[in-house]
């Protein structure tokens, strides 16, 4: 058997996955030994989890945008690994989405990235992902992660998360728009070729 088809087989297995098997969904990720790029978010939302594709929504549209690719490149696992904190929808919160379970990423992020020699750059999207991979983020804001962005490049790369519901992060903090994404296109397209 394929080794990633081996360990998405043992995701769906899990017992700690088994109310997602009685719903009938599979764990929802893309991933190749071919990728240049992983690109770590929180969790499938609603519709991804549907549709059993990654970044199926506008959170994702606009994530294609931040990166200056074509929905074509993105979609491409010997481009990008599409890795949530925790490959199945949470649920329902209050306000969003319950947040990715623990321990998920912490299981089944490194025998992925062992078959993914080639990964160049690492985007952080979220302050799950942030904390999960850089130690210092325990410490500080999402907001002080990502202005200091520089500090954890070129491996990795800390975002916000491209959310619409994010309107106000984005409105308060222009500096991304006009700083932080020039500069993280120009990282895309080093690691991509």
């Amino acid at each position: 058997m394929d080794p990633f088809d081996a360990i998405r087989q043992s995701i769906v297995d899990d017992e700690g996955n088994a109310v997602m098997q009685q719903n009938g969904w599979q764990p929802v990720y893309a991933a190749s030994a071919r990728a240049k790029i992983a690109v770590i978010g929180q969790a499938p939302g609603r519709k991804a989890q549907a549709s059993g594709v990654p970044w199926d929504d506008a959170s994702g549209k606009r994530l294609i945008d931040w990166l200056g690719v074509t929905e074509e490149q993105f979609r491409n696992p010997g481009l990008f690994a599409l890795l949530p904190m925790d490959f199945y929808y949470p649920g329902a919160a209050r306000s969003g989405d319950l947040r990715p379970r623990r321990g998920f990423a912490e299981r089944w992020h490194p025998p992925l990235f062992a078959l993914m020699p080639d990964i160049r750059l690492v985007l952080l999207i979220g302050r799950y992902a942030q904390i999960q991979y850089l130690p210092l983020a325990r410490q500080k804001t999402l907001t002080d992660i990502v202005r200091d962005y520089r500090r954890f490049i070129p491996e990795r790369f800390p975002l916000a998360h491209p959310s619409p519901l994010n309107f106000r992060w984005l409105a308060k903090n222009p500096w991304f728009v006009a700083d932080v994404l020039p500069e993280l296109r120009t990282h895309v397209r080093a690691a991509l070729q």
